[in-house]
This record gives C-alpha cells, structure tokens and sequence, in this order.
C-alpha cells in the first residue's frame, strides 16, 4: 500500500514548455548530509537508480495543483513536477514540505510573500501596500486594477503577493459579474481594462486561479473578456464559436459527467492558449508554462478515463467494423481514435505501451484496413495518422499483422498495399499524404528495427513477404511511366539515344516518381540480397535511367542517385549487369546534353565517374574508357576522366608486364591447357552462385564468350581485313587489342586470361572489331 501511495512520475519542463517525462518511481523525504537539509528523493521502481533529489529549501514556492501534482521551480528556467498515483501520497508528501517550510499545509502555495531578501525589500516596499490591497470590484476602478495587474508582471514576488489577494477575496468572480455589466450596458472602455485583467491573471501562472477560471461556470465568461483587444476594430466572436460551431460529437454516449466535464474544459483551455491568447514576447514566454502543464495533465486523465472504460471502447470498435455503419458515422468514430492516439502521447512509455496493447487487441489494424480503401479523403486521412502512431510505437506489431494476411486476403487488400495504392493515388498537388505514407513504408522495410532478440527471423520472412507480395505494386508506377515499346535489341540498333518516348513531364507524377525512386533506394542499400535479385530479374536500372531525360532535374537526380548507390555497393554481379546493359551511356547522354551548364547534375554526375576512379573498380574503368572515352576527352574543368585513362592504362601496363613474365618462363603447352581448365572450372562455380541468370546472359568466360561469337560468324569471309587493319594500327601488338575488349564482358579477369597469343588470335581480333562497329553501343550521340 506504502508503495502505491508514494509511486510517482517526475517530469521536467523543457525549452519548447512541454513537460518530459522522466520516469517512474517512488518518492520519499529524507534528510542528506551532504546538501544539509530535508530533501525529496525519487528512485526508479525499475533499477532503484536516482531520478531526482531535491533540497526542500526555505524560499522556493511549491504549488499543488489537482490533487495530485506538485510542481515548482529550482532555477530560473528549471520546473520540475511530481505527479502521484494517489491523492493520499501527495497530501503526505505537501505535509512534509509544508512542515519542513513552516507553512500551513491547506495553502496550495508555500512562498510567503512578505519573506523576500534585503534588496528586494529595499526596492519593492513603497509598492507594498498596494500589491496586497486590492481596490474595491467597481467598474469605476477597473483602469486601477488594469494598471495595477499589469505593473506586477515584471516581479516575481508581486505576482505572487497578488495571486494570493485574487484567491482570498473571491476576486476573479466579482471581475467577472462586472464583466456581464459592461456587456449590457456597452460599456466598451471598461470591457478594454476588463481584457486587460484577465490577460494579466492569466499571465500570472497559477494553478490555483487556472481551477476558478477554467470552470464550468467561470470559462465563457473569461473567453468574453479576451474578445474585447483594444487592438481590434470589431471584438472576436469567440463565444460564439464555442457554443454555437464547436459541436461535441459523441461517437457513443459518454455516461460519465467527470470524463465529459473534463473534455470540454481541455478543448476550450487549448482553444484560449492556441488561438485567442497572442503569442507571446520573449519576456512573457514564462508566463503561460503553468497553462500548458494544466491542458498536459488534463489529457493524462482522459486517457487514462478511456482506456479504463473497456465497454465504450469495445462498443466503438464494434461500430467501426460493422460494415452496416454508416460513412459519417465511420467518420466520426476514425476522428475519434486520431484524436484519442494524439491524446496519448501524453502519457509515459509504459503506459503507452499498455494503451496500444489495448487498442490493437481491440482490433485496430483490420479496422484501419477497412478504412483506408474508402473513398472519403478525410477518413483516409485520419486513419493514415493512426497507422502513423502506430508503426511508430511498435513496427513489428504491424509487420505480424500484415505477414499474416496472405493466408486469407488477395494481394489487392494487403494493408501494405492498401498504403502503396493511397501513396500512389494521392490527389494532393504537393503529394503532402503520400509522402506521410512513405515514411511508413521505409518504416517498415527497415531492418534497423528488426533486430529484436526475440523474433531473429522476422527480417527474413518480412522481406521475402514484402518482395513477393508488395514490391510490384510499389515499382508499377515507375515501369508504367518508363515502358518503350522499341525496347528491344533491334530498335537500339537505330541508334536512338534516348531509350524513352514516355518520361513522364507531369510534374505531379515526377514528384510521385521521385518519392517512389527515394524508397527503392533505401531498398538496395539496406535489402542487398532481395533488392539484387528483384533490380536482376525486372532490369530495374535500365527503366530507372530512362528518368535521366526527364525535364524535371530533381528527379533525373533521384535517378542518377538510384544508381550511385548500386554502384556504391561495389558489387561485381552489379558491375556485370551494368557492363552487358551498356547502362553508363544515358549517364553519360545526360552530362553531354548538360554541355557547359555547372550544375547540381554536373556535380553528381562527375562524383559518380570519381567515386569509380578513387575505389579502383577496374571492371567498371574498362568499359567507360573503352567504350565512351572519346565523348569525355574533351572535357578538362575537372581531372576525373583523365584519371580514369591513366587507372585504365596502370592496368594495361601490369596485364603487359605480368605477360612478358609468363612467356619468359616458356611454360609448356600442357601447362598453359591446365591453367586455362582451372580458369574455365572457376569461372563455371562463379556462374553456378548468380541466381537464376541463364549461361547467354553471363557468359562463363572470355573465351567462351569469343567462341560464341566466332561460331556466329562461322564462314565470314576476308571482308573484315579492313577492320582489322584498324585494330592494327591501334593497338600493335594485338593483346593490348584484347585488353581494350575484355571489359566489354561480363566477367572481367586481370591474370592471364586474354594475355597469350595463339595462332587464331587474329582472326578473333577482326571478328570483335566487326562486332564492335555493329554494337548497338556505338551511337551516333557518342560518337559526334
């Protein structure tokens, strides 16, 4: 029972006035040598370690507010607050502070007053008198007692010498009988001092007056006085608004009079803070901290009041599934719970934790499933920030939820792709709820926050679960919008140097397309093995990089970001797929057709050739200096290509050398057959790994590669001399000639391979120089 009644939070008041919550513990008043007094200690029920201790000291004024708070300051911007489970264990606690202070213990304050420092004294005592002597409640004084609420604001202590003369006459109800007064008789001046008053009291922090103000039959009252700003021509109709627009939508009939009694007290004191109050100066910034502590505390109870009245609660959520529910109604119960979500933020971890327990027992997720596919854009809305709440407080609840839904749902109502469809689908011009919605996605496709110790296979199954049911409806925008109809080997040949005829201009569709680009790119830096696969299987690259053309240069960028990221990867089967797609050459169309402009994309393009060049990726060097050197030459403002020709010719020099090395060595024949069977068995076990690539797709080896071809050219006759001719002159020696081929396929290998002269060597040398004059690769673009 002991333990009950001192279990307590701390909170503290941070920079932005919102209350933290420190944790929970149990509170006790015990004396500490070392700060010689009486001190409060808070040690933590979960580890006993220390959340608080807190000297009881002489000057500082405790305040207890609704029972169960105790709340005061130890430094100028430094408020702490004890909330306590039971109103017994606060009584005991203000006892001992009341005592320790040698105060009377039924006060709700402690600071005396007329206890102040020399100085203080010395400088406030002509003013004394009039601070705890208020003038007569008459409407012929209402400028005195204006001129003297707002004269206090500026000293602590005659804020407090007032707030008490306040409380012990009954003043703020007399102020607002006169305000009723001077509304009949259209007295305007005295309505101007009475706005002036109550702004003033307001400004006053205190719990104490808060409780008179903000009841029942004081609140429109104290609402009426703040319509009259002088700073308006015409008062503000505020009143009007709260009883007469502001409707009170009961989704099922509330019984309890406290619950409902505290519902309108907290809308209408949020109201008074967040719209008639002006925001406040820099001086006055401290004034309203005791406000927002009061709304907190309030949205505390009515959570903790709802979530205990289980019968209300299950007879909503029974409402909200029954599909003979009406639409306005479903409406109303959807804005229920977002309201009912965003009130339980209030509350500490471990009680939020309890909160969505009970709320996903209830049934939510199937609820919000339903909902979700309606077409009334304001339910989706409200039901898209319930799901908001709840993949941030628990990713893996929901993943549970929707791997679970294949046994007995088509994939069209799988509430991940119910989310995709409204990402994809959203009407907004700014597309300001789908990219909500894709921060849920990238939520819950993180592996970061799959790594609980309790389920180690649930990063496995949910991937394979999201690949398999849920990544073709996120990518069939992006497909959609890059398909060609030419895409064929035949119609590259022409020598089209843009793959596209449909990049999407809609600036709409470039936003959507550019927010589904920045989660695929998520994808392949944190999936590498299911993203590889999926980029493998749909040749994702190439349908990304038709985006290079867009007009919209943000999402060329997220494009060329899509591929940075793969090539960051530094992964060979990436490297292969690159190569065989010659899908450097819309990159490099890009920065041509960018000619002189130095721009964001000229800048990421050049980082993409760098990041290549400082990494070594010699698979990658080959082919760019091979294939497209001759379009980058001329470009000098930066060394990058340069640097790229001399990595290419580094590598060229060590092949020549390390040949050189071999030939001196005069290996004999059956030697070198032995070498090349080991390199053909490597290069076999190497394909074997690449899952699901055909042998036409990833050729084994270089020379399979160059006995296919000379198969396809079976029979050619001595027409391709000149070609060979041409090899000649280029390359002398005929195996720098092969070198200079080697990166154009797939599998690149930098010992011998490709580095010894057989008799046949020329001849293959022609046959490749005929292939390469016919490659779909040679465009026109490149070559001007």
């Amino acid at each position: 029972m002991s333990d009950t009644r001192r279990r307590v939070k701390v909170y503290t008041l941070n920079e932005d006035r919102q209350w933290d919550d420190r944790g929970t513990g149990h509170v006790s008043s015990t004396y500490v040598e070392r700060l010689e007094g009486l001190c409060l200690l808070v040690r933590a029920e979960s580890d006993g370690s220390l959340l608080l201790e807190s000297k009881i000291s002489p000057n500082t004024a405790y305040q207890k507010q609704q029972d169960t708070l105790i709340v005061w300051s130890e430094a100028e911007n430094y408020e702490l607050a004890l909330s306590f489970q039971e109103k017994a264990g606060c009584d005991e606690i203000w006892e001992k502070i009341c005592q320790e202070q040698g105060k009377d213990p039924t006060l709700e304050i402690t600071q005396d007053p007329h206890e102040e420092s020399e100085e203080e004294r010395g400088d406030e005592l002509p003013e004394t008198s009039h601070l705890v002597e208020l003038p007569p409640c008459e409407l012929a004084r209402l400028e005195e007692i204006a001129d003297l609420v707002t004269s206090v604001l500026s000293s602590p202590i005659r804020r407090e010498k007032l707030a008490l003369a306040l409380m012990s006459e009954g003043y703020i109800k007399k102020l607002l009988q006169l305000f009723r007064t001077c509304e009949d008789l259209e007295d305007l001046e005295g309505l101007h001092h009475l706005y002036e008053i109550v702004r003033g009291v307001l400004f006053l922090n205190k719990a104490a007056l808060f409780e008179v103000m903000f009841s029942d039959d004081c609140i429109m009252d104290v609402v009426g006085c703040l319509e009259y700003d002088p700073a308006l021509v015409q008062p503000k109709r505020h009143r009007e608004f709260l009883t007469k627009t502001a409707k009170f939508k009961e989704v099922v009939p509330i019984t309890d009079s406290e619950l409902r009694q505290k519902i309108h007290q907290t809308y209408r004191v949020q109201y008074i803070q967040d719209i008639i109050l002006p925001t406040p100066s820099v001086f006055e910034e401290n004034f309203l901290s005791t406000l927002t502590s009061f709304i907190f505390f309030n949205k505390v109870e009515i959570v903790s009041m709802l979530q205990e009245n289980e019968k209300l609660l299950t007879e909503v959520f029974a409402q909200l599934t029954d599909e003979a529910t009406e639409d306005n109604k479903r409406r109303e119960l959807v804005n229920f719970f977002k309201e009912f979500c965003a009130f339980s933020q209030t509350l500490q971890p471990q009680n939020r934790d309890a909160f969505f327990k009970t709320l996903a027992n209830l049934g939510i997720l199937p609820a919000l499933e339903i909902v979700m596919a309606m077409d009334d854009l304001q339910v989706r809305a409200a039901a898209t920030d319930i799901l908001s709440y709840l993949v941030e407080f628990s990713p893996s609840m929901v993943r549970e939820f929707v791997m679970q839904e294949p046994q007995q749902a088509d994939d069209d109502v799988l509430l991940i792709n119910v989310v995709i469809k409204q990402m994809i689908c959203d009407s907004d011009p700014e597309l300001g709820g789908a990219v909500q919605l894709m921060g849920l996605l990238r939520t819950l496709i993180d592996p970061e926050n799959m790594l609980a110790p309790t389920n180690k296979t649930e990063k496995t199954e949910f991937l394979s679960f999201f690949y398999k049911y849920c990544m073709h409806v996120l990518t069939a925008p992006l497909l959609a919008n890059t398909a060609d109809d030419s895409d064929s080997r035949a119609d590259m040949q022409e020598g089209s140097t843009k793959i596209n005829r449909v990049c999407p201009d809609n600036f709409q569709t470039a936003q959507l397309l550019a927010l589904i680009l920045e989660l695929l790119t998520f994808c392949v830096e944190h999936h590498t093995y299911h993203m590889k696969n999926y980029i493998m299987n749909t040749d994702l690259l190439r349908r990304v990089l038709v985006l290079m053309n867009s007009k919209h240069t943000f999402l060329a960028l997220c494009a060329l970001r899509f591929m940075r990221r793969i090539i960051g990867l530094k992964d060979e089967y990436y490297n292969r797929y690159i190569i065989k797609g010659n899908l450097f050459e819309p990159v490099i169309n890009a920065l041509l057709d960018n000619g002189t402009r130095y721009n964001l994309l000229n800048s990421a393009i050049i980082e993409l050739f760098e990041f290549i060049k400082v990494e070594d990726i010699k698979s990658l060097i080959a082919h760019i200096v091979d294939n497209f050197y001759k379009a980058l030459e001329s470009i000098e403002y930066v060394q990058t290509f340069k640097g790229l020709k001399g990595r290419y010719e580094q590598e060229k020099d060590r092949q020549t050398q390390r040949f050189r090395r071999y030939r001196r060595e005069a290996r004999p024949v059956e030697d070198d057959d032995e070498m090349w069977l080991n390199e053909d068995e490597d290069d076999e076990d190497e394909a074997a790994e690449e899952k699901g690539r055909s042998d036409e797709d990833y050729p084994e080896s270089y020379e399979k590669f160059m006995e296919a071809k000379k198969g396809a050219a079976n029979g050619a006759s001595g027409a391709n001399s000149k070609a060979a001719t041409s090899a000649s002159a280029t390359s002398p020696n005929g195996s720098s000639a092969k070198a200079a081929a080697l990166p154009a396929t797939p599998v690149v290998k930098t010992g011998l391979v490709g580095l010894v002269d057989y008799p046949d060597d020329e001849d293959e040398e022609e046959e490749d120089e005929e292939e390469e004059e016919q490659s779909p690769r040679k465009r026109p673009r490149l070559g001007s």
